[in-house]
């Protein structure tokens, strides 16, 4: 089958690559230069574990071009991925602007078309209720004598593990009530679903509300957990022997029961937002996500506030090392990032940051720019800090060489932002760890001897 992908961020470039690794002819359209010279030259331009070896391949074997004219993109198929930003815009209203510009672009593009042709629009971008029914009242104006489909088909990709995902989904959702429409997206997913993995046919305004649905139940389950872990710090409880017992519940289960600094990225923080904003302009306000937001900005300032405490409210010159600028591991993505907004909070008040992440540190760069120093190893940003902060979960900060990390800090404190550490080991070896819900103060040493 031949396809358009237009949009090479995470959703496009994965969704091209995998389309074209089980057979497909895709064209990759991108308004970036820079990107799609990249692309073209076999560099990619994100990381995602297992997209290099795929992207080489179907590069190799010619089943992927790359363009930045929509027009090259719009001739060489008749099915047309919309894979495009749609950013947090006034009043927390998903930013459409270039979905519509695209799909009305697209309109003129086919509206030439020869008698009997079919052409079809997907939206993969994360869109409000309703889109559907504007991008097909769009083209259609611009191409009046064209068959012209749309429909939703929202992606459920977990950064860092968007090539899993894609290749043995949990499930496919098509949205659209149109025959043709169904069968096409049927087949092309049929190599993904073979094992079994449902696909769920529904109308373009429930496909929509699905991915927001999903996306903000995980964002709650993670604020839900952080105000667990508030209280167990309160109360002198342990949330890892909490988290665990309460997810032993079936109904309930352990993913998304993790403390830590909250959700980020692109897409929960935003969609959130954007759910909260349409239920209120259609008077049924969802106070549930509502809270959910609110916690986890909460729970974010009061990680910061923990680390301010500690140098009685003065951070005035201290140097402070960050393990991870990513909003979370195996992605360089830094949008919404927690440890970003750390960063800021510190710096605002006058701390040194010396930050160290396996993959993000360009994409960071580019945005914190040279306020912050970046180290080239976990142990060179520790060398001399005043204390250290974890920030994001990367499997090589689990069990650092504690010995080694003490001789080269200035002080022995961690703050651990996503409990990575156990705090009685690190404090048998002299640190003062603080985590997220262990009990609330500081575990020191002498406190660890004291309940021994």
């Amino acid at each position: 089958m031949k396809l358009t992908v237009i949009g090479t961020g995470y959703v496009g470039l994965v969704s091209a690559v995998c389309f074209a690794h089980v057979g497909n002819q895709v064209v990759c359209v991108d308004i970036d230069p820079k990107k799609i010279e990249m692309l073209k030259s076999g560099q990619l331009t994100i990381y995602e574990q297992r997209l290099d070896f795929l992207f080489s391949r179907v590069m190799r074997d010619g089943r992927i071009q790359f363009t930045t004219s929509l027009e090259e993109g719009v001739k060489g198929s008749n099915v047309y991925f919309l894979c495009l930003p749609t950013p947090e815009g006034e009043n927390s209203e998903a930013d459409l602007s270039q979905v519509l510009s695209v799909s009305e672009q697209i309109g003129q593009l086919v509206a030439e078309a020869p008698s009997g042709s079919e052409y079809l629009i997907v939206t993969k971008s994360t869109v409000p209720v309703g889109t559907s029914e504007r991008i097909r009242a769009l083209v259609r104006q611009r191409a009046p004598h064209t068959e012209i489909e749309v429909a939703s088909n929202p992606e459920f990709l977990r950064e860092g593990f968007a090539v899993e995902d894609f290749l043995r989904p949990s499930r496919v959702v098509i949205g659209s009530r149109n025959p043709w429409v169904i069968e096409l997206l049927k087949e092309l997913y049929g190599p993904f679903v073979h094992a079994g993995n449902p696909i769920y046919v529904m109308d373009e305004r429930s496909s929509e509300l699905t991915k927001y649905a999903a996306n903000c139940y995980l964002a709650m389950r993670v604020s839900y957990i952080n105000e667990v872990a508030a209280l167990c710090d309160a109360v002198a409880a342990n949330v890892d022997e909490v988290r665990l017992a309460v997810g032993a519940d079936p109904r309930i289960g352990r993913q998304f029961l993790y403390p830590g600094l909250g959700y980020g990225g692109s897409c929960f923080p935003k969609d959130v937002r954007a759910l909260i904003q349409t239920s209120q302009a259609h008077r049924a306000p969802m106070t549930l996500m509502a809270a959910a937001d609110e916690a986890n900005r909460k729970h974010r300032l009061k990680f910061c506030q923990k680390i301010e405490d500690y140098f009685k409210k003065d951070l005035r010159g201290r140097r402070l090392a960050m393990w991870g600028l990513a909003f979370k591991a195996n992605t360089d993505d830094i949008r919404e990032s927690p440890a970003v907004h750390v960063i800021e909070f510190l710096l605002e008040r006058g701390a040194q940051i010396v930050a160290y992440d396996p993959e993000a540190t360009e994409t960071a760069r580019r945005q914190l720019g040279n306020r912050i120093e970046y180290a080239r190893s976990p142990h060179e940003a520790a060398m001399g800090a005043d204390a250290l902060v974890i920030a994001t979960e990367w499997n090589e900060f689990r069990q650092p060489d504690l010995n080694f990390l003490k001789n080269q800090m200035k002080s022995p404190v961690i703050f651990d932002g996503r409990n990575l550490l156990d705090p009685a080991q690190v404090a048998k070896l002299g640190f003062i760890y603080t985590g997220v819900g262990r009990g609330g103060r500081p575990t020191t040493p002498k406190a660890e001897e004291s309940t021994a």
